[in-house]
């Protein structure tokens, strides 16, 4: 199978984080909140200096690199390069958290998923997952703020 591309995104009544590092910083920490608490705390997130891991019964799922964050005139993104774990077929790609003016984006691009091997699986499993835990993540973010 190819590699997984998947966006989601919606318009929020105005932008939720200020256009800076600081701002990208914080789409991604509301995101990985909102993986806590979408899955109630079955997946969490382990933050390392090398990067953040998706890790549940003690088995890393995914592995991420360092965030690379760009902020410029009405759009901010922290996009994780994303190197392995167990639900990865091979490192490669990206998942991406943006917000373009009001439009909030949570983007995964290059991936290339171990459930991908059975197409109908990744599509009733991991990319349910990810669209649910971007639409709660939107839904908080407009509500909250990235606070």
């Amino acid at each position: 199978m190819h590699a997984v591309e998947s966006e989601e995104r919606t318009d929020a009544p105005r932008p939720v984080v200020e256009t800076s590092v600081e701002g990208g910083r914080r789409l991604a920490s509301a995101y990985w909140r909102e993986v806590e608490r979408t899955t109630r705390g079955l997946v969490r997130v382990r933050h390392a200096p090398e990067g953040p891991a998706l890790r549940a019964l003690g088995t890393s799922l995914i592995k991420f690199g360092p965030p690379h964050i760009q902020a410029a005139e009405h759009r901010v993104s922290c996009r994780y390069p994303i190197e392995g774990g167990l639900l990865a077929r091979r490192p490669g790609g990206s998942i991406t958290f943006a917000q373009d003016g009001s439009v909030l984006i949570s983007s995964i691009s290059g991936f290339h998923p171990r459930l991908a091997t059975l197409p109908v699986l990744y599509a009733h499993v991991q990319a349910r997952i990810h669209a649910v835990v971007s639409r709660r993540y939107f839904a908080r973010l407009v509500r909250e703020g990235a606070t």
